[in-house]
């Protein structure tokens, strides 16, 4: 199964860096990321093997509904979030911190 190259570029948006997601990330060896609303499993297990030359285990996939917000008299509402929690095989890790050059 080959997929576009460009295509697992653009699958990842960036990373869920929040409170949960460090906890998560520390107890359970998985990693958050934003993702595209269409984007399935195996595309994301094969952009973050391929962005991080790290070992995925498993990716469980998380809808995020935007919430309604208000200012004033104006109501809108905040798009929707689809977030991606990849398991990293067992001694992987990714730094982020080290990443970006």
């Amino acid at each position: 199964m080959t997929m576009n190259q460009e295509r697992l570029f653009n699958v990842l948006l960036g990373p869920v860096v929040s409170e949960k997601s460090t906890m998560v990330a520390d107890k359970h060896n998985q990693v958050a990321f934003r993702v595209l609303q269409d984007a399935t499993k195996p595309e994301i297990k094969a952009a973050v093997e391929q962005l991080f030359k790290v070992k995925v285990e498993k990716v469980s996939i998380l809808n995020q509904k935007g919430r309604k917000k208000r200012f004033g008299r104006f109501s809108g509402r905040r798009s929707d979030v689809r977030k991606a929690y990849v398991s990293l095989a067992p001694g992987q890790e990714i730094n982020f911190a080290q990443e970006v050059k």
